[in-house]
């Protein structure tokens, strides 16, 4: 066997005096003074592993086996860095007086987006009837946001800072009916869902729940089930991390749920039987709210949350499906069932349209949130007479009844 001799040093050098004779070395470029420096003398065997390849059996056959699920393992990689990254000719975008809306790729069970900010900024944009294109490029903002909008080639990245953008731009408010008192209330709300509520959906989504998460996740290709594993566990990491930065990640998984329940407790007491969180007429407050709540109704079977939010709690879930039928027509429910179908549902009327990934979408002359009183407008949440059905007068034992006998 042959061996080389090193020279180790505390400045993270190896030099090699075995074929190196001589050497002269400068820290600091540009500095031609000399330096001393200190290390440790090492021997290292050069590469020779037919012994150890003869112990395993053909010496050909594992250096191919072990070529193999390198290639391929960096195929993955690469794959995964292309699709997330977007390392591709990216498209011509014109954002002259059009909103692009970035945002994280459609999830493959109906709902538009397993992010509650990317729902929350999405269904902010429909409650304010702006006109706006989908983007879905994977690509983060500077800030390494994400939602993030494009608008006159202006980029501003944040949820909050989006919609102050917008109502300056655009002169949009969805908080005009508000007090300053309900303002106030309206922003303790968010902050308190965003964050902190956010964090126990995030760990039960991206931690306690990883693997069915995994499952909604889309990535086309031959790959894409190795590359959901490595994503999902990828965010797994990073979501632990964050927490614990946090805070919340400190606590026991027992713990984190109390907390949680303790946010959605106050959520439905604040709603109360109101049609909205701030009284009949929906607010910002609504779309930051209903962003994290359908995490909780559509993203997490089976879990705490979604047990709590469709049992004791059903006024949250009444609250979200009456924002899902009246800003999310082609949003389709698989559990759908006849309480919540109007009078004239049909086969026909149940067809599933996807959400579409690249779209302008306004809601313009479909729903009128005013309403006139002689005339009636039939929309996805109300039935043949105009009545909502998931207005607040809606008798509640009814549909407990009706969970119950399922």
């Amino acid at each position: 066997m042959h061996w080389g001799v090193g020279l180790v040093s505390s400045r993270s050098c190896v030099v090699d005096l075995s074929r190196n004779q001589s050497f002269s070395l400068c820290w600091c470029i540009g500095s031609e003074d000399n330096y001393s420096f200190y290390g440790d003398i090492v021997a290292f065997p050069l590469q020779d592993y037919g012994g150890v390849m003869s112990g395993l059996g053909s010496d050909s056959w594992w250096k191919k086996t072990l070529y193999l699920t390198g290639g391929a393992l960096l195929a993955a990689a690469a794959y995964l860095l292309h699709e997330l990254l977007a390392i591709r000719k990216e498209q011509e975008i014109d954002s002259k007086d059009a909103i692009i809306l970035h945002q994280f790729s459609r999830p493959n069970n109906g709902v538009p987006s397993l992010s509650p900010f990317c729902l929350k900024m999405e269904t902010y944009l429909r409650m304010a009837d702006l006109p706006y294109q989908n983007y879905f490029d994977g690509k983060l903002s500077p800030q390494g946001k994400m939602p993030w909008i494009e608008y006159n080639h202006t980029r501003v990245s944040g949820t909050e800072f989006i919609i102050d953008f917008l109502e300056e731009k655009l002169g949009v408010n969805l908080n005009k009916n508000l007090n300053p008192h309900e303002r106030a209330v309206s922003r303790a709300v968010t902050k308190m869902v965003e964050e902190h509520f956010y964090w126990t959906l995030a760990y039960c989504q991206w931690v306690d729940n990883l693997h069915e998460t995994q499952k909604m996740i889309s990535i086309p290709g031959p790959l894409s089930d190795l590359l959901k594993w490595i994503l999902c566990h990828l965010t797994k990491g990073i979501v632990k991390r964050e927490m614990y930065g946090q805070g919340i990640g400190r606590f026991s998984e027992e713990e984190i749920y109390k907390l949680m329940e303790k946010d959605m407790r106050s959520l439905a007491g604040l709603l109360g039987d109101k049609k909205y969180l701030m009284g009949p007429k929906f607010s910002t407050l609504d779309a930051t709210v209903f962003g994290h709540l359908a995490q909780a109704m559509w993203t997490l079977p089976g879990t705490r949350p979604e047990r709590l939010i469709k049992g004791e709690l059903i006024n949250l879930a009444m609250y979200c499906e009456r924002i899902r039928r009246k800003f999310w027509p082609e949003w389709h429910d698989d559990n759908d069932n006849t309480l919540y179908e109007t009078d004239d549902s049909g086969e026909d009327s149940k067809t599933h349209t996807p959400l579409q990934d690249f779209s302008f979408y306004s809601r313009t002359g479909t729903f009128d949130d005013e309403g006139t009183e002689n005339s009636i407008s039939q929309t996805p949440d109300t039935d043949f007479t105009g009545h909502s059905l998931f207005d607040s007068d809606l008798e509640m034992d009814d549909f407990t009844d009706h969970e119950q006998c399922k």
